[in-house]
């Protein structure tokens, strides 16, 4: 009976042992550790059809590093649109007041022929191309009254015992006045004669022009204030 008593505590303390050296040598054994690579980058996901990525503030694709816009960097400003501007200051303006006394008697009054498209003259007789255009203007005041087209010829620093004659020698069909002291010119930026004003049914100066013109410009300046109507020189 002792001898098997023995023979079972052996056993079970050869057991304890080899389980401990067992526990041991998996506590000495090293651990593998998993090493995980850098993954690379990731790609932004596509853009859906028909969609450009957002712009950044500063109008660059979104991403690029903004930066102010320097004058003189190579880049010029887009102009402005140009637009011709006619020398005559009036042009596209309402008329000047004009009140003269008429050869023949009466009084000229520009305001009170609102409403009526009409070219203004400021001429004189000691004065070649304005005695030149006299019959060029006479025929088209007459072709185009029936439009209602009123021509006034305004003589500057001229009395009537001068321009009575003459107009009277020309059979002018449109009315004449006189700017004797020259303040009426002088209002109408006619610092140079001739000078021909051509004023719309409102009262707004549409066109202007200098110097003894042909019938070709006379027709251009009519056609302003003319609407609908074909002018012909």
């Amino acid at each position: 009976m002792r001898t098997f008593i023995a023979v079972v505590i052996g056993l079970v303390i050869g057991i304890g042992v080899a389980v401990g050296l067992g526990a041991a040598l998996v506590a000495l054994t090293p651990v593998p550790v998993a090493r995980v690579s850098p993954s690379p980058s990731a790609a932004p996901p596509p853009a859906s059809p028909g969609v450009s990525p957002a712009p950044s503030p500063s109008g660059s694709p979104a991403g690029a590093s903004a930066s102010p816009a320097v004058l003189g960097s190579g880049a010029s400003p887009t102009p402005a649109a140009s637009r011709t501007t006619s020398p005559f200051p009036l042009v596209d303006h309402p008329a000047p007041l004009l009140s003269a006394p008429q050869v023949g008697g009466g009084t000229i009054d520009l305001a009170a022929l609102r409403g009526k498209p009409v070219w203004v003259v400021f001429t004189g007789t000691y004065c070649p191309p304005c005695r030149d255009e006299y019959p060029i203007m006479n025929g088209l005041a007459a072709r185009y009254a029936d439009t209602g087209l009123v021509v006034l010829a305004i003589h500057v620093r001229e009395g009537e015992e001068t321009v009575a004659p003459f107009v009277s020698s020309l059979n002018v069909v449109f009315p004449v006045g006189l700017d004797a002291d020259g303040s009426r010119a002088r209002a109408w930026d006619a610092a140079a004669l001739p000078v021909h004003y051509f004023i719309d049914a409102q009262g707004i100066v549409r066109d202007a022009a200098l110097g003894g013109i042909g019938a070709d410009v006379m027709a251009r300046g009519l056609q302003a204030i003319l609407p609908g109507v074909t002018v012909t020189p």
